[in-house]
């Protein structure tokens, strides 16, 4: 489990759901009434913010909440991920954050398990990174998704790496590629330089200027391999990273094709897993 979030985090998606209590709650008397909630997938899963859903149940106010999963675990369709113990107004105040949290990064974690394992198919030990296309204002929750099932973050925003698209070559003109790289290396002398190359030439005139990684975007497996080829008689290789419709279904063809590191957005689209919620009165 790479990290937990942090009680403020979780208190504000609570004030964010119930702001001024559960009305319906209130209304039926029901609010002290004693009762258990058990948290249940319905399909196979990686699991992932077990920890929080507990954590949220327990601010919520029940008395208590006991994990039967952990995050990173697969647990089985059927499978009991959480307990919660506490008043029917606690046990409402918490389980749908809970329940929503689980199922959203559960979805992330187990499609990024995927594809991990599909390129790992193709080339044991391979690595796959996340992009930056999560959603705002979800980043804490979506990278522990991704990094639960498996995979890393590919740039954890714009401050902690350097990357040049096309976006930023329409600013250089004529510039030759290897002035802006020798101005990239001067300006930022601790970071790697990469590129974004759109076509096997492309990708062959950065890493003739000396660039740490291209990072290939949209190109076919076949192409990748045709620039891997291409680049293996230079004196510095640089690292090939494949990015752009990366998915379960051709990662292994991009790790047989050469590429190094494998770069993907589709965690972030996955369907939300399926997590019942089942709440009954504590027994007397």
């Amino acid at each position: 489990m790479p990290y937990l979030l942090p009680d403020d985090r979780l208190l504000a998606m609570l004030r964010e759901d119930v702001p001024y209590g559960d009305l319906t709650t209130r209304g039926l008397g029901i609010a002290e009434r004693p009762g258990e909630a058990v948290f249940r997938t319905r399909s196979t899963i990686t699991a992932c913010c077990v920890e929080e859903a507990e954590r949220l149940m327990l601010l919520s106010g029940c008395t208590a909440a006991r994990r039967m999963a952990s995050s990173g675990s697969q647990v089985e369709a059927g499978g009991d991920l959480l307990i919660a113990e506490g008043d029917a107004g606690a046990l409402h105040r918490g389980l749908k954050v809970a329940q929503t949290l689980m199922e959203v990064t559960s979805g992330i974690a187990t499609r990024a398990r995927r594809i991990l394992c599909a390129a790992r198919q193709g080339r044991p030990g391979i690595a796959v990174a996340c992009t930056r296309k999560h959603l705002p204002g979800a980043k804490d929750v979506m990278l522990k998704a991704i990094m639960v099932g498996g995979c890393i973050p590919h740039r954890l925003g714009l401050s902690d790496s350097v990357l040049v698209f096309a976006q930023h070559r329409a600013f250089l003109g004529r510039t030759p590629p290897h002035l802006w790289v020798a101005a990239l290396r001067a300006a930022q002398p601790e970071r790697k330089i990469a590129v974004e190359a759109e076509t096997v030439d492309e990708a062959m005139w950065f890493a003739a200027a000396g660039v740490d990684a291209v990072q290939l975007d949209k190109l076919s497996p076949e192409q990748v391999a045709e620039a891997v080829r291409a680049m293996a008689s230079l004196p510095q290789r640089p690292l090939v990273v494949a990015a752009g419709g990366v998915t379960e279904a051709n990662a292994a063809a991009y790790a047989t094709a050469g590429a190094g590191l494998l770069v993907t957005s589709a965690p972030y689209a996955a369907p939300p897993a399926d997590i019942s919620v089942t709440l009954a009165p504590a027994t007397p």
